[in-house]
């Protein structure tokens, strides 16, 4: 019995441990795609890269939108560089929508 309470007590603590490290690499991922926003809309109009990408594909803004999931309104503030640094979550929403990947978009 005292073997199985142990076994109990250290798998828990394992469990906590993995929890852990988990958020610090989901923070760490968070952190970093935010960081590389920072740096490179200094050099980098992020929504002329996705119009680029919109119009290769033929769509008008309103139809992007649609396919994306993404507001309207916020697909044209990013094009027009009023949102410089749009979230990861709307990133990939817009890069799954034209079939590129993200750091094809902040290129």
């Amino acid at each position: 019995m005292a073997r199985s309470g142990l076994f109990i007590f250290c798998l828990i603590i394992i469990l906590k441990f993995g929890i852990i490290i988990l958020k610090e690499l989901l923070t760490t991922t968070t952190l970093s795609y935010y960081q590389i926003i920072e740096n490179m809309t200094n050099e980098i109009n992020i929504g002329e890269n996705i119009k680029k990408h919109r119009n290769k594909q033929g769509l008008s803004q309103e139809d992007f939108a649609k396919k994306s999931g993404v507001k309207y309104t916020t697909l044209t503030k990013i094009e027009s560089n009023v949102i410089k640094k749009p979230s990861v979550i709307i990133m990939s929403k817009l890069a799954k929508a034209l079939g590129v990947s993200i750091e094809d978009l902040i290129k």
